[in-house]
Order: structure tokens, then C-alpha cells, then sequence
């Protein structure tokens, strides 16, 4: 259904914005990317009180119209391009009722392009208790557009905004903030006339930005290009000149309409916490503890759930092989489908606990802390705090996290951190991880409340933080800088999160790995199902040949027999040859063939590791016996020497291989896609495969 009135959100990084996206859109939203380039493109629908249906676009956050990244450039680019799909019929410029000397910037800027434009005044609630008196009606008056006060996390004035939405004038009224013409009224005049541009500032901006916008022709960019270097204009000296007239006009605005209290100045609570949290040794301590407590949490609290979602499968895969009759149908859709989906699905609960920790984290501010005291540790292995955030994102994904590096200038600290973030642990490996330490590692308390199992989940997930980082430090000698970078950083005020912002984020992105995961399983389940079920000639035929004989028959127990028949075929079948093949190759890291063939169908997605044993086991098992994954793997035996395949030294020889591995097919496609170039990502996968291999090796030579 097509939307009545198309409007962006724009604003500071840190204002709310999103805040008051997810609040205007709720649960229906989706992302996709800006038209032509890679950037995410957040849409959501919202139903305004005329009747009408609004599309929202959350913008990038940013602090000007002058772009120092490639999000940053988006909005400019989406604001002027009229061809543009995203192109909004009205702008609502979010602002940080606490923080408006900053905020008005970027308003001041729009607001000349003469875009219509509505400002929400975010965060009243909290420049109520800091005591500063701002008046609403005068500030509007001085602006000439609607300002609408509202507290987005309370729910605060957001039906006064929906109203100011669909009873907006479509066009712009504002008057202009200051005359840009006195800036190069020249250039200003000739751009306009050439070009075919309305007003003033439009023109000015082509002047600023040409180079980087894909709307303007070569021809076009070529001719301002000659008019700049016609009328000597200095982008930079012009900007500077711009930025003091704007601020000159925002503290007149603020001097007539905002009183704030000279306590205000005083050190703010969020500095008093600041002076712990980000102390140069008790920081780091105070992040450990609460890694340590998530991690511990993974385990503790998701273990009921777990146990349900697994009782559910089971009795599932009974129900159907009671109702439906044996055949190649039912073997489909309970070794295959049902086997594959349960290996994945059942570790729901620890997803939705780790991204419910992370959105809590990031809601109350503290993740952008954790980057300020990341900062000067990345300095010394040749990054900036700003590829903290990747590194963070990537407990979640690497995929948006790679994406993520956009915001980050400098080439060499963007490559490198491109390189390194897929060796943080995402959360397709939690399952792998999960799995195999409940396979291996005692489940009892040690020190007090910290559970062993838990311990080492902690493990692993600074064993990869402190190996980027490693890798990281190796790839700054490796690549040589183009140019200095810096890390500029606002630190947001401390907030209690909004629970309903906790609770969507975790569904949200619950739901996105779980249909993402969903897909790519059941299609690699049933592939395998198929390779594992069938094989090259007659030799299924001589197997149950073979078998038919009295001397197999009446000297084997029918489950015993039943087990023997299905193991051999599973050995004889495609996907056998396939896992024998490789073999040889991961047989010094302890692995046989059966994990040999899910490293191959894990390169998909590393979560489908856990899916394709399910299915291997469910293929070879006991149909009369329906097991639970765990207790497959865990009665698993070497044919050869009797003892259980999943020793230590083989289950940390494999959670060591894939904290290192590019398991993911998506992170290839995303670092070529952002590198523009397959050396990039063909580089990425070697030298992490061979560190998987290696590290594998060591491991288990050293454990076994």
C-alpha cells in the first residue's frame, strides 16, 4: 500500500531519533538500502490521525549538511535529489532539548534549503530536571515552523507531533536563518541559473559537495568545477564563514527563548559515574564483570527454555513417526527438516538473552563508553576508538558491523577493521559454542556463583576480542597509511533504558536470526538429507545385501541392527564420500569426517554447523529412538576405538577452529561489496582459514 506523505527524521547523533522511529513505526518497519549505494535505509509506516499512512525514514544520524563519512553524505544527497525514491515531502528535525546550541546546526541548514520542516524538541522530560525553561511558542514564532516538545522514550507529545505531521504544510514557510548569497554571490547566482536550482543555499551546496553527488551529471559536476576555480571559491574558508554566521543567529534564538540555570554548568551526575566506569584500570574491570555476568546469565537463564523447545522437537519427530508411514516422505521431514530446524531453533532463548543485554547496554549510554575507554588501546594496534563499534556490533553480526566501519574516515583504520571484526564471536557461533561446551564442560559452580560452563563462554569471547586485536596490530605494519585519522566522540547522558525499546530490539533481531538462519538451514537440511540418503551405483542395494544375511540378523539386537545398516549407508552416501574426502585434511585437528562434512555446509552460515549434526545423526540414528542433539552427540562413539567423538581436546579443537574461520558467506559478500575489490575478502578468508587451521592443531595436539 502506497503511503499518503513520505517524511524523514533527521538529527544529531544521540538526540532520540531512533527513539522516535521506533515509536511512530512500531513493529512495522524493515531495512533495506538507499538507492545506488550501500547505506541502510531504515522505513517504517505510521498511521496519522487524518487517516492517512505515513512512510518514516530514519536518516543518519549527523551533525551537518557537510558530510565526513559516506552516511553522513546520504543525507544531503536525499534531502536535494527530487529523483530520488527516499526524498521526503516533509523533514522533522529531531533536537536534544538539552543540547540545543549543537542540535541547531544541522536545523539551520535544512531549514534553507527550504524544505518544509516540523521540530520535535526530544528529551523535555530531562531539561525539566536540569531547570531549563524553554519558550516553546516564542522559539517557534522565531523559527517559523512547528515545534512540538516531546519526551520520545516517555511517549510524551508524540499524538501532538502525528497531528503536526498530517496538518503540515507541504510547503516550506520558514524564513532564512541567514543570508548564504553574501557567502559567493557570484558563484551562488551562476550555479542557479546554469543548473536550474531554486534557492540560494541549494546552489551553494552543489558548490560544496558536487563531486559526491550521483544526481548531477559530469557535465554538470565539470561545470561548477569551472565556476569554482572562475570565481576563486575556497570550499573550506567558505564553510568556516558559513558555521560563525549560523552560530551567530543560534545564540540570538537561544538568548531570547531559553533560560538555563547557572547550576546547569556545574559537573553532571553522567560525569560523577563517568569518573568510575571509564577509569583507566577500573573501567576495564567493571566491562569485564559484566561480560562475565552476560555470559553467565546465557547459560543460567536459558536453560528452562531450552529444555522445552527440545522436549517439543522430540515429541514432534515421535508424533510424526507415529502418524506417517516409514518411507523417504517421512525421513524428509523428520531427519531432514524437523532434525535441522530443532538444531537451531533451540538455542533461541541465549540469542534473545545476549541481544536483550546488548540493547540494554547500548540503550543506557554505556556502549559508547565502552569505545572511549577502547580508544586508546586501538591507537596503539593501529586503530581508532571508532572501530570499537564494529568490534562491539560484532557479538551480534559481522555483516551490519562491516557496514558499520563507513562512519569511520580514515582508510587504513576502516580496512583494518574490516579484516579483523569477523574474528569477534557473533552470535550464529553462540550455538556451535554453546553446544559443544554442555557436550564437555562440567556444569557446576566454582567460585562462588560463576558456573564453569559460563567461564569458559567468557573465554571464548575474549579469546576472539584479544585475537582481533592481535591481528589487527600485525595488519598496521602491513598496510601503509594514506592519511592521520582521529576520533571525535560526544558521550551521550546516562539514561535507564525503555523496557519496550529492550523488549522490540530483541524480537527484532531474534526474528531476523531466526528467519535468516531459518532459511539458509532448511535448505542445506534438505540437501543433506538428500546426500546423506542416497548413493552413487548399487551400493545401498549391497549394503542391505549384505546385511540380509542370518549371520547379521539373528546375532544383533534389531536397534543394534537398525543402527549398523544406517551408519554403513550414511558412510556409502554422497555426502559420506564427500566427508571422506576431506578427511585426511582435518583429521590432525581430531575432526572425522562427519564434522568434516558440517565445516563445509557451515561456510553458509557458521549456525549451521550445529543444524547440519542434528541431521547427520538424525540420518544414521535409532528411529525408534528419538534423541535430543545433545544426547546424540554425546552417546557419539569412534568405530574404531569405542571411545565418545566428542572428547575435549576434539570439542575445543573445533570451538577454537571456528572462533577463527570464515564461516559465513554473507561477510565475504559484504567486504567485497564495501571494498569494492574480491583481493580484500580473498585475503580475509585465507589468512583466517590458515589461523583456524593452525590454532585447531595446536589445540588439540595440546589437549588430547
Amino acid at each position: 500500500m502506497k503511503a499518503d506523505i513520505r517524511v524523514a527524521l533527521t538529527g544529531n547523533p544521540n538526540t532520540g531519533k531512533s527513539s522516535l522511529f521506533n515509536i511512530l513505526t512500531g513493529l512495522n518497519q524493515k531495512i533495506g538500502n538507499f538507492p545506488g549505494v550501500t547505506v541502510d535505509k531504515k522505513i517504517g509506516y505510521s498511521t496519522l490521525p487524518d487517516g492517512r499512512r505515513a512512510e518514516i525514514i530514519d536518516l543518519p544520524g549527523t551533525y551537518s549538511l557537510y558530510p565526513k563519512s559516506k552516511d553522513e553524505s546520504i543525507v544531503f544527497s536525499v534531502l536535494a535529489d527530487k529523483a530520488n525514491t527516499a526524498t521526503p515531502d516533509l523533514v522533522v528535525v529531531v533536537l536534544d532539548a538539552t543540547n540545543l546550541k549543537r542540535n541547531l546546526l544541522l536545523y539551520t541548514q535544512i531549514a534553507d534549503l527550504k524544505i518544509p520542516v516540523i521540530v520535535a524538541l526530544n528529551m523535555m522530560d530531562l531539561a525539566r530536571k536540569a531547570g531549563i525553561q524553554i519558550n516553546v511558542d516564542e522559539f517557534a514564532k522565531k523559527l517559523g515552523v512547528p515545534v512540538i516538545p516531546i519526551a520520545a522514550r516517555k511517549g510524551e507529545g508524540i499524538e501532538q507531533l502525528k497531528q503536526a505531521i498530517a496538518y503540515a504544510n507541504k510547503v516550506a514557510l520558514q524564513q532564512d536563518t541567514i543570508d548564504v548569497t553574501a557567502f559567493a554571490p557570484a558563484l551562488i547566482a551562476q550555479i542557479s541559473e546554469e543548473i536550474e536550482v531554486e534557492h540560494p543555499y541549494y546552489a551553494l551546496q552543489l558548490a560544496h559537495q558536487h563531486e559526491h553527488l550521483s544526481f548531477l551529471t559530469p557535465a554538470q559536476s565539470d561545470r561548477i568545477e569551472s565556476l569554482e576555480q572562475e570565481h576563486s571559491f575556497h570550499s573550506q574558508k567558505a564553510q568556516a564563514a558559513e558555521t560563525i554566521a549560523r552560530y551567530n543567529f543560534i545564540n540570538d534564538l537561544l538568548y531570547d527563548t531559553v533560560k538555563t540555570p547557572e547550576t546547569a554548568h556545574h559537573e553532571t551526575f553522567s560525569n560523577k559515574i563517568d569518573h568510575i566506569l571509564t577509569h583507566r584500570v577500573w573501567g576495564f574491570v567493571i566491562f569485564l564483570g559484566i561480560l562475565l555476568f552476560i555470559f553467565q546469565s546465557i547459560f543460567a537463564w536459558s536453560s528452562y527454555p531450552m529444555d522445552l523447545i527440545e522436549a517439543l522437537f522430540v515429541w514432534a519427530e515421535e508424533g510424526l513417526r507415529s502418524i506417517m508411514p516409514a518411507g523417504i516422505l517421512t525421513s524428509l521431514l523428520v531427519d531432514g527438516v524437523l532434525a535441522g530446524l530443532s538444531g537451531v531453533l533451540v538455542f533461541i532463548p541465549q540469542i534473545a538473552i545476549l541481544f536483550v543485554f546488548i540493547s540494554i547496554l547500548e540503550d543506557t549510554g554505556y556502549m559508547a563508553r565502552v569505545t572511549f575507554m577502547m580508544d586508546k588501546l586501538m591507537r596503539k594496534v593501529g586503530l581508532s576508538g571508532k572501530s570499537v563499534v564494529p568490534l562491539i556490533g560484532g557479538f551480534a553480526c559481522a555483516v551490519p558491523s562491516i557496514m558499520g566501519t563507513r562512519t569511520i574516515e580514515n582508510w587504513k583504520d576502516r580496512m583494518i577493521t574490516i579484516m579483523v571484526t569477523p574474528l569477534v564471536t557473533c552470535s550464529a557461533r553462540l550455538p556451535v559454542y554453546t553446544l559443544l561446551i554442555a557436550l564437555v564442560v562440567p556444569n557446576r559452580n566454582v567460585w562462588w556463583i560463576f558456573n564453569l560452563q559460563g567461564l569458559v563462554l567468557t573465554g571464548m569471547y575474549l579469546f576472539s576480542l584479544i585475537s582481533a586485536i592481535i591481528v589487527a596490530f600485525v595488519f598496521k605494519f602491513i598496510l601503509k597509511a594514506r592519511e592521520r585519522g582521529y576520533f571525535i566522540m560526544e558521550l551521550p547522558v546516562y539514561r535507564a533504558p525503555r523496557w519496550k525499546n529492550v523488549l522490540f530490539s530483541m524480537y527484532d533481531r531474534s526474528k531476523t536470526f531466526v528467519l535468516e538462519a531459518g532459511k539458509v538451514i532448511i535448505a542445506v537440511s534438505i540437501i543433506l538429507w538428500v546426500l546423506a540418503s542416497y548413493g552413487p551405483g548399487n551400493r545401498f542395494e549391497q549394503i542391505d545385501q549384505k546385511y540380509s544375511s542370518p549371520e547379521y540378523t539373528k546375532s544383533l539386537a534389531p536397534d543394534a541392527f537398525s543402527r549398523m545398516v544406517a551408519s554403513e549407508k550414511l558412510e556409502n552416501s554422497y555426502a559420506g564420500m564427500l566427508g571422506h574426502a576431506i578427511e585426511p585434511v582435518i583429521r590432525p585437528l581430531g575432526f572425522d569426517w562427519k564434522i568434516g562434512i558440517a565445516l563445509i555446509t557451515s561456510f553458509a552460515a557458521r549456525e549451521v554447523f550445529v543444524g547440519t549434526m542434528a541431521t547427520i545423526y538424525s540420518v544414521e540414528g535409532d528411529t525408534d529412538n528419538v534423541q535430543s542433539l545433545k544426547e546424540k552427540m554425546d552417546s557419539a562413539r569412534n568405530p574404531q576405538t569405542g571411545q565418545p567423538v566428542f572428547t575435549v581436546a576434539v570439542a575445543f579443537s573445533l570451538m577454537v577452529f571456528y572462533a577463527f574461520a570464515m564461516q559465513c558467506a554473507s561477510t565475504v559478500a559484504v567486504v567485497y561489496r564495501e571494498t569494492k575489490n574480491w583481493k580484500w575478502p580473498v585475503i580475509q578468508l585465507a589468512y583466517m582459514t590458515t589461523l583456524a587451521y593452525v590454532a585447531s592443531f595446536i589445540t588439540y595436539t595440546l589437549l588430547k
